[in-house]
């Protein structure tokens, strides 16, 4: 096991490694969403009188549809089928006439989940400076700065740069790309917060990109995977496992620990 892999484990099992995550992953107060008062009062109306579809189209403009319902998808794709599924409409309206205006309302402005919020943190740490190396999202000022630098752009932004100049061949996007004594370092981030299901499948698909294949490149090349969350916690579960089986070549990385892992390139 790559000894940063085991620092990262350590961390987490005998230090306050999750008050020093926070400050990566600062969670935000789970805000509900708003509507406002004057599409409330439509909504309100449109109940009241009956007026299925203007109450659905309202509706269906609102971030959260207030009835978990398979359909409802394709309304909001095809607004026209509306006019076009009587039944349909009907069935949705009664849902909504037996939930009430209040129900409606608090379903509709249900607040954000907290791993729909994970995502541009890591990226937005990055860009504070919190790594002690100038941030650039312009390619070419990160290709010809003499010192470290971090490119720090979109997901997508960062993958093509890294196919066009680094020889990065994976269909994943990236989140990290960092120069360093002349190496350049890639990376997907990842921040799991339960085992099994989608969080097992997040982790497989960063050791996918770490494990991935570089083509032809004159740059020497590294891909790492920042990982932080429950894959730390000592046990018998596939994560652990998984990192157990890792050889010395394989970083895989708490961001806690990036930059004095990027100090010691």
């Amino acid at each position: 096991m790559n000894i940063w892999t085991e620092k990262s484990i350590s961390l987490a099992n005998q230090k306050n490694y999750l008050d020093l995550l926070y400050k990566v992953y600062p969670m935000a107060v789970n805000l509900r969403r708003e509507i406002q008062p004057e599409v409330q009062n439509r909504i309100k109306a449109y109940l009241d009188n009956a007026d299925k579809k203007n109450l659905l189209l309202t509706l269906l403009e609102q971030e959260v549809f207030p009835i978990k319902d398979s359909y409802v998808a394709y309304l909001k794709r095809d607004k026209g089928a509306i006019d076009r599924n009587p039944n349909t409409v009907d069935r949705l309206f009664g849902m909504l006439v037996e939930m009430g205006f209040d129900e409606i309302i608090e379903k509709t402005t249900t607040p954000k989940e907290t791993n729909r919020q994970i995502g541009p943190l890591f990226k937005r740490w990055v860009s504070s400076g919190a790594l002690g190396t100038p941030v650039t999202n312009s390619p070419k000022e990160f290709l010809t700065y003499k010192g470290s630098i971090i490119f720090n752009s979109g997901d997508q932004a960062m993958s093509d740069f890294a196919k066009e100049n680094l020889g990065y061949d994976h269909n994943k996007g990236l989140d990290f790309i960092a120069k360093f004594n002349n190496k350049y370092i890639l990376a997907e981030t990842k921040f799991l917060t339960d085992f099994g299901g989608h969080q097992n499948a997040q982790f497989n698909d960063a050791i996918s990109t770490m494990k991935s294949n570089l083509s032809r490149t004159t740059h020497d090349v590294k891909i790492i995977s920042i990982l932080d969350g429950v894959l730390y916690i000592k046990g018998n579960h596939k994560m652990m496992n998984s990192l157990s089986s890792f050889n010395d070549n394989d970083v895989v990385i708490s961001a806690v620990l990036l930059r004095d892992y990027l100090y010691s390139i």
